[in-house]
C-alpha cells in the first residue's frame, strides 16, 4: 500500500469520525431545544433524508442558539458541581460569618487585635 493511499485512508476515516460526531451533536441539540415535537421530528427527518443539506441548514439556522444551549448546559453543570462540593465539604460559612466569629473572639479576649486584623485580611484576600 503506497504511502499516499494510507494518507487518504486515514483522512477519510477522520472525516467519517467528524461526521458521526457532528450528527450526534446535532441530534442532541435538537432534543435539547425548546421547539415543538413536530418541529423536532421535522428536523430529524430532514437530517436523515438529506444529511449534508440538513446538517448545513440546521447549523445556519440554529448555530447561535446551539452555542447558547451548550454554554448554559456547561454553566449549569459547573454550578451543580460547585454546590455538591460545598455541600460535601460541610463548611459553607461565608467570609462575613467568619469575620463575625473573629470579632466575637476578639471581644472575648481569645485573640488579640493584631491576630484579628491578620485573619480578617486573610479572609478578604
Amino acid at each position: 500500500m503506497p504511502l499516499l493511499d494510507l494518507f487518504w485512508s486515514m483522512l477519510w476515516f477522520f472525516m467519517f469520525f467528524v461526521w458521526i460526531w457532528l450528527l450526534i451533536t446535532i441530534f442532541a441539540d435538537i432534543f435539547r431545544s425548546e421547539i415543538s415535537g413536530f418541529g423536532k421530528a421535522g428536523w430529524i427527518f430532514f437530517v436523515i433524508v438529506l444529511p449534508f443539506l440538513g446538517v448545513l441548514i440546521y447549523l445556519i439556522a440554529n448555530g447561535d442558539k446551539m452555542q447558547e444551549r451548550s454554554m448554559k448546559q456547561a454553566s449549569d453543570a459547573a454550578n451543580a458541581q460547585r454546590e455538591y462540593i460545598q455541600s460535601v465539604a460541610g463548611d459553607s460559612a461565608s467570609a462575613a460569618d467568619e469575620i463575625a466569629k473573629l470579632s466575637s473572639l476578639k471581644d472575648s479576649g481569645a485573640i488579640t487585635d493584631a491576630e484579628f486584623q491578620a485573619q480578617k485580611a486573610k479572609l478578604l484576600a
